[in-house]
């Protein structure tokens, strides 16, 4: 299946991924946002192709880019490394020019993988109403300092990366479609709006994003796939 987009030659740039998975949601965006063309590759993490376990040796997970014939691995370094080969060449910068402002938009890329995800696995993970209140206090912790952090970062404007959509932007964004399908069926509401503004706001402005709307997940199988998630033992994890 080809992508849309312009600024490499064909069959340049394949991605291996999930439509499901948020960890290629983020990569599908970065592209989207940069206007890269590239073939996706749809993989049955139930049966994997010998091109995932050939590209991705290691952790045999989606998503895994292919440019030019070499593999790059994991969402967060993958969306890196686009920022790095393309640019000032097509699309806006996913990272701030100045140094600091980098660091601060990687540490807090880095917080929403090892903090926020964390913490909302196991309120999606939750089965009984005892596990659900405490993993949701939990959760909600987090995304208090997430609040704080959007504040922080944007300065007043529309996203953490300021007035366009940023490396942090793409790393949370790619969780309130999720988010939404665990509030339906545990009625919960992680992104209240009455207790943080900003980020809900946020989430809003992130899904009306034009190369969000090209390739975000259908709400209503995602719903599905949590409810089927739910009648099984938690699976190992395919995607990062």
């Amino acid at each position: 299946m080809a992508a849309a987009g312009g600024g490499v030659g064909d069959g340049e740039l394949r991605l291996l991924g999930k439509s499901s998975s948020p960890w290629v949601f983020r990569v599908r965006v970065a592209l989207g946002l940069r206007g890269l063309s590239y073939e996706y590759i749809e993989e049955d993490l139930a049966n994997k192709s010998d091109l995932l376990l050939r590209s991705n040796p290691v952790h045999k997970k989606v998503p895994v880019l292919i440019h030019g014939g070499r593999p790059v691995c994991e969402s967060l370094v993958i969306l890196q490394y686009v920022d790095e080969i393309w640019w000032g060449t097509t699309g806006p910068a996913l990272l701030p020019s100045d140094p600091y402002d980098r660091a601060t938009a990687r540490f807090w890329a880095a917080f929403v993988d090892d903090k926020f995800f964390p913490a909302f696995s196991a309120l999606f993970r939750s089965r009984t109403d005892e596990q659900r209140a405490e993993a949701l206090q939990n959760a909600l912790l987090v995304v208090e300092t997430l609040e704080r952090a959007f504040r922080e970062c944007s300065k007043g404007k529309a996203f953490f990366g300021g007035d366009a959509v940023g490396l942090v932007d793409i790393t949370l964004g790619s969780h309130p479609i999720w988010m939404r399908a665990v509030d339906e069926m545990a009625g919960t509401n992680l992104l209240d709006g009455d207790k943080f503004p900003g980020l809900a706001a946020w989430a809003e402005r992130f899904m009306a994003v034009d190369a969000v709307n090209r390739v975000v997940p259908d709400a209503g199988k995602l719903l599905e796939q949590y409810k089927a998630s739910r009648a099984m033992p938690p699976p190992a994890a395919d995607s990062s």
